[in-house]
């Protein structure tokens, strides 16, 4: 590297002297004061049409179905989505000109491959917006240039996430193509190839104009009747309180007048935040330095496609015969103080900041070396604390809508984002499942403490173009939610995961403890790395798709379930209580099963949306009437429920909760008690004989059957106890107060110790409830997913006559028969897969599996997935039964055998007790 540290000093003060006194100091010279210097390198820009214009371009009506505020990517790809589904009386306000704010810099490149189902169907509408929609709606064209993608692999793991890719490219018909260091020297001559294990090829890949686009976009909106309105900054939103003290959006005030609305969509970018303040709604962005230079004409560079580099964490994008060259950095500068007045404007760029691109640049593409720099591009963006947009209706005001902090893809994101913001807005919930977006993902507590706002989006920025590899845990604001096992498990070996902000045990180190530390920030900013931080080391050993190191440690765990006992801690599991006076009509309409059985009963259930949708999976417990014994039960005079659901996603429950009491009008409270209950679950064949020395209560089958509950005494400690089983296996959860957590579990481990009683974590978890068929909510359970597809059309109460919602959807489909439902699928070969695997029937791709992992009990690994017919037929059992089945893991293919039930336990005995 020694030669590419000359090259970039050389660079730094030879090759590009003649723009700015930055590039030939050492000293930070960096400068917070915005400059009107126009350098982006597009021909045109929105800025060149700004005049002193002194009010709105337009008159501002009186009242709009909706308002969308800013002007930029999404919010003019929300406006013309809106307009296309109909709503016409929708206004956009923009308070300088289009573009404006951070859109105008962007460097517009759009990818199709990404390591989610979701989003490649976002940047697949997307393309088609830009590249065939707009133009033959309009005769205009966007322009779009499809010059393709590459994205080079430096080493092995690097280009077996690219097979990934491209394994999940087949399913959507996404062309795309493994090339060898010399197939890619032959696609660009310009590029060194030396030090590459491969590259991957997207040929429809291209880059996108800002002006081109957002113009294009909103003339075609107009054009079905929105409004378009310029120089109109927004000064406030009012909202309103109803009868049942929800907040709603009432109108939305400007210096030139007031429009009534009910629904507000933030698109504000980096004053998303502000814009949020107006109306009491928190938005979880940071605003950030983002760069990238334009180069000279380079000869030869004319039709290259767009490159990624993510080892050198740079990009090259092709501008007509140069390249804008950018990237990631691990220090980026925060805009601390975010100017109102910022339009069309840049910042000084940083060069101390910036070189490391340079230097990565330099490497891949030589020529760089003795080309001069046109132009610097410094702009702000918005980034989010895991590198994923705010979408979604805001929990604290009903009609307060988010599409903001895209993180700087918010032109290749916008159009299907934009689509299902508009889905969201008119009929209450998107089209796609929208949960890894929607701002409902992020528990309340999170999304106003400025510490995980600025340390978990410098992380996610920092490692943006690191490999996505599937054990990966953040190392940012860690210990925000600790259970009252945090400590005791720490000094056991727990090794943690983040979710939702908790601290939950993934797997146990039998080397001694791990505990996470303080954020580092990887040493910015002058921050001291952490060192000897074995959580950080055993988190690195883990970063492969092969088995990880530590595989046998979960087997380990699993067997021991599956053969004796095991604690696992679930405190971190959402805990809510439905009471008050149509608690029971609530529990009716809300639950897909029936809940109204006697007290003392714990059901699992589903929560549909309006289409079918799952948006939850739980279990609901219908307590006894009485006085309040909190935390264990609620004072009630009628129906009581209580709650159990998974904590990763307790916030999603809670406000679809909330948001289907209000719009039923029900009169019932739902109190939130998950910090004030522990819980673990003790689960394995021995579990009975070690819980029955600890609880004062009959644990046989006719005593204590499955699916029931009641209050008992745990070493002089009152618990709730429940016979449930997410593992597959005999066993009971213990809910316990958080004072009596400690003892509680001691007691449990000494009465275990004689029959070898171990922690086990969430790895075990998922491997033995893939085992035996559980569902795993936001896996193979989604909000695009009705019960029917799932497997699930025992929680539904659909041979009663009772009422609940999204009824009619499933009715319909049982009686048109269902065109996609899971299959369980497993692998004789002892392979690992990680979900996203392609599903071939037949040879013809039909599906890909949402989640996977390796059944130690069966010692097969095994995976579950969608399929569809390719004819679009009704998938029936036959059709599964019929074909032959491959599965493609990075471009290799294995057989696989399609399974209609699980292949562990097909009849259920063992959660009844029966061990043959």
């Amino acid at each position: 590297m020694a030669f590419v540290g000359r090259t970039v000093q050389r660079v730094a003060l030879t090759a590009w002297p003649s723009l700015s006194p930055l590039c030939r100091t050492s000293s930070r010279s960096y400068s917070s004061e915005p400059t009107n210097e126009k350098n982006v390198p597009y021909e045109i820009t929105l800025k060149q049409e700004s005049g002193a214009a002194s009010g709105p371009t337009k008159a501002l009506p009186r009242s709009a179905d909706v308002v969308v505020i800013g002007g930029g990517s999404l919010g003019c790809q929300t406006i013309y989505h809106l307009a296309k589904m109909g709503m016409t009386n929708v206004v956009l306000l923009e308070r300088d000109r289009l573009t404006a704010g951070t859109t105008w810099h962007t460097a517009g490149l759009l990818w199709q491959l990404r390591p989610s189902d979701v989003e490649v169907e976002l940047l697949a509408h997307t393309r088609n917006v830009i590249s065939k929609d707009l133009e033959e709606e309009t005769g205009l064209h966007t322009g779009w240039i499809q010059n393709g993608g590459l994205f080079i692999a430096s080493n092995k793991q690097r280009l077996d996430e690219y097979k990934r890719l491209m394994s999940l490219g087949k399913v959507y018909g996404i062309e795309s193509y493994v090339l060898s260091p010399a197939e890619t020297k032959d696609l660009y001559p310009l590029m060194n190839v030396d030090d590459l294990y491969g590259t991957l090829y997207v040929p429809k890949d291209g880059t996108m104009d800002p002006a081109g686009t957002c113009t294009t976009l909103t003339r075609a909106a107009s054009a079905r009747g929105a409004t378009v309105i310029e120089n109109c900054p927004v000064t406030g939103i009012q909202v309103r309180t109803d009868d049942l003290c929800v907040k709603k959006v009432k109108a939305v005030e400007t210096a030139h007048g007031t429009i009534e609305t009910q629904c507000v969509v933030n698109c504000a970018g980096v004053w998303a935040t502000k814009l949020g303040d107006m109306a009491g709604v928190k938005v979880p962005l940071i605003a950030m330095h983002h760069a990238y230079v334009v180069t000279e004409r380079i000869e030869g560079i004319q039709n290259m496609p767009n490159v990624r580099d993510h080892d050198a964490s740079v990009y090259l994008r092709l501008q007509g015969d140069a390249l804008s060259v950018g990237g990631y950095e691990q220090n980026p500068i925060f805009w601390e103080e975010v100017n109102d007045k910022f339009a069309f404007s840049l910042f000084d760029l940083d060069w101390d900041v910036f070189m490391q691109h340079i230097e990565g640049a330099i490497n891949r593409v030589p020529v760089l070396e003795q080309t001069g720099i046109k132009s610097t591009v410094c702009g702000p963006e918005s980034f989010t604390a895991d590198h994923k947009p705010l979408m979604g209706e805001a929990p604290e005001v009903r009609g307060f809508f988010l599409g903001c902090g895209f993180n700087s893809a918010g032109m290749m994101l916008g159009g299907g984002c934009g689509r299902e913001l508009a889905h969201w807005i008119i009929h209450g919930r998107p089209e796609r499942d929208m949960y890894g977006y929607d701002i409902r993902r992020f528990h309340h507590s999170l999304t106003d403490n400025n510490r995980w706002i600025r340390e978990r989006s410098h992380e996610s920025y920092a490692k943006n173009y690191s490999v996505v590899f599937p054990f990966d845990e953040p190392l940012a604001s860690r210990n925000m939610r600790k259970d009252p096992f945090h400590q005791i498990l720490t000094e056991q070996g727990c090794v943690f995961q983040e979710r939702h902000g908790w601290e939950r045990p993934g797997w146990f180190n039998k080397n001694g403890a791990a505990p996470v530390k303080d954020y580092d920030f990887y040493g910015a900013y002058g921050k001291r790395k952490n060192t000897s931080y074995k959580y950080s080391e055993l988190l690195a050993k883990e970063y492969t798709f092969d088995f990880p190191p530590h595989h046998n440690v979960i087997k380990s765990e699993c067997l021991s379930c599956r053969h004796g006992v095991a604690v696992f801690d679930m405190s971190y599991f959402g805990k809510f209580y439905l009471t008050g006076p149509d608690a029971k009509k609530a529990a009716d309409w809300l639950f897909t099963a029936d809940v109204n059985k006697k007290p003392g009963s714990t059901v699992y259930t589903c929560m549909l949306n309006k289409r079918g949708g799952a948006e939850a999976d739980l279990t609901v417990s219908r307590l006894e009437p009485g006085a309040a014994n909190l935390p264990l039960a609620p004072e009630s005079n009628g129906d009581a429920y209580y709650l159990a659901i998974g904590g990763g996603v307790a916030e999603h429950n809670w406000n679809h909760i909330q948001t289907v009491l209000q719009d039923q009008g029900f009169r019932c409270q739902l109190t939130d008690l998950s910090e004030d209950m522990g819980m673990i679950s003790i689960q394995g064949p021995k579990s009975r004989d070690v819980l029955q020395e600890v609880l004062d209560t009959d644990l046989s089958n006719e005593a204590f059957p499955f699916s029931t509950h009641k209050v008992v005494t745990a070493a002089g400690h009152q618990v709730r106890a429940m016979r449930l089983s997410f593992v597959g296996e005999l066993g009971w959860e213990l809910h316990i107060p958080k004072s009596s957590c400690i003892p509680v579990y001691q007691a449990v481990m000494a009465a275990g110790a004689k029959h070898d009683i171990i922690n086990s974590g969430y790895r075990a978890i998922d491997s033995l409830s893939i085992e035996k068929g559980y569902r795993h909510w936001h896996a193979d359970l989604r909000p695009d997913d009705t019960p029917l597809e799932a497997g699930l059309a025992f929680t539904c109460k659909l041979k009663s006559s009772i009422p609940f919602q999204g009824r009619d959807r499933l009715e319909k489909q049982k009686e048109e028969g269902l065109r996609r439902r899971i299959v369980c699928f497993t692998v004789n070969e002892t392979v690992p897969m990680f979900g996203l695997e392609a599903i071939f029937r037949n040879g013809v791709p039909v599906g890909h599996l949402r989640r996977s992992d390796f059944g130690f009990y069966i010692n097969k690994t095994l995976g579950y997935g969608y399929i569809r017919n390719p004819d679009g037929g009704v998938v029936s059992a036959e059709f599964i039964k019929s074909g032959e089945f491959t599965l493609e893991r990075m471009g290799v293919t294995y057989k696989a055998e399609a399974h209609l039930k699980s292949p562990f336990d097909p009849e259920n005995k063992r959660v009844r007790g029966i061990y043959d």
